[in-house]
């Protein structure tokens, strides 16, 4: 073999190695960050409000917009939720789902620029996949608590089942949702205790903070009292406290006497109820209790108590 077979076959081998290979490679890295950039962006302006743009050319002081993404999905927020609440609240599950596919199509793009470029440089890719589907198949099995948590998490989002400043019953754990994420849902309790509950160990959610709630009220009564008036004088009293401009503004309905209850050997329990805002049933409660009572005191009526009587006090 002569030498100049030999410099012309070095010359071919260089060539490869140190043009067309980089250049494949930089081009496979290039169209990866290409298709990524457009893809976040696409993300971006579907799960961010966009600005108007004001004549001076700075963003609108309106505020923003609700993100494309969700915005055919149905919002369940209480009837006294205002417009710029009810947007960010959207704006939340929209950068939150955002967030996963912009995650999704990051690892997508990263395997297949790897693997491009290992089949570049020649090696076998075959045993690669076969490895990644082994490992990734381990990996699901270990890992299938925490896919649940964020699978759960996906579709709480998507259907609005709670969100921040609810007041909801996680089983385990009640009181106000303080955050919400793919994996874990912080709910702050009555004595202030925070509760991390992951998202797909939640069999059933129960919202008190949407359209509407119900302040039940149960008064026990003596077995000697008059039913009718007792009830006759519990709606009055209850009438004239919703009336009141501190709880005007939290009840949607008149109190509806329901009638007896309870009865056992010592008292009858009568309940009423009276549609409310949402969270304002705890306040209505404790405000119609007390004007029962009043009323009740005023009236005569007994109750299953030693003396009969339950003397108010004066607010």
């Amino acid at each position: 073999m002569d030498v100049s077979s030999l410099a012309f076959e070095w010359t071919d081998t260089s060539r490869h190695w140190l043009i067309e290979v980089p250049i494949r490679i930089v081009v496979y890295i290039a169209v990866a960050l290409v298709i990524r950039y457009l893809v976040h962006r696409m993300i971006d302006r579907a799960t961010t409000g966009r600005t108007r743009k004001n004549r001076g050319g700075g963003e609108d002081a309106r505020p923003q917009r609700t993100p494309p993404l969700v915005r055919r999905l149905r919002d369940r927020v209480p009837s006294s939720t205002t417009s710029e609440q009810i947007i960010a609240r959207r704006q939340q599950r929209a950068q939150t789902i955002g967030s996963v596919l912009k995650s999704t199509v990051s690892i997508v793009l990263l395997v297949w620029v790897v693997l491009a470029v290992l089949n570049v440089v020649g090696v076998n890719i075959a045993p690669f996949i076969a490895s990644a589907g082994v490992v990734g198949l381990a990996i699901g099995f270990g890992a299938q608590n925490l896919v649940r948590d964020f699978v759960t998490g996906v579709f709480m989002l998507l259907e609005d089942q709670y969100g921040v400043g609810d007041t909801v019953d996680l089983g385990e754990a009640v009181g106000e949702v303080e955050s919400v994420g793919l994996r874990i849902t912080t709910v702050r309790d009555i004595d202030g205790t925070l509760w991390y509950v992951r998202n797909g160990e939640i069999a059933r959610v129960g919202n008190m903070s949407q359209e509407y709630a119900v302040a039940r009220i149960e008064v026990p009564v003596a077995l000697s009292a008059d039913i009718e008036r007792a009830e006759q004088v519990a709606v009055e009293a209850a009438e004239a406290a919703v009336a009141e401009k501190s709880l005007a503004g939290k009840v949607l309905g008149e109190p509806e006497m329901l009638g007896v209850q309870e009865l056992s050997p010592d008292l009858i329990k009568l309940r009423m109820t009276v549609k409310v805002r949402p969270n304002a049933q705890w306040a209505v409660q404790r405000r119609l209790r007390r004007a029962i009572l009043q009323a009740y005191d005023e009236h005569g009526i007994a109750l299953p108590y030693p003396n009969g009587r339950v003397h108010a006090v004066g607010e």
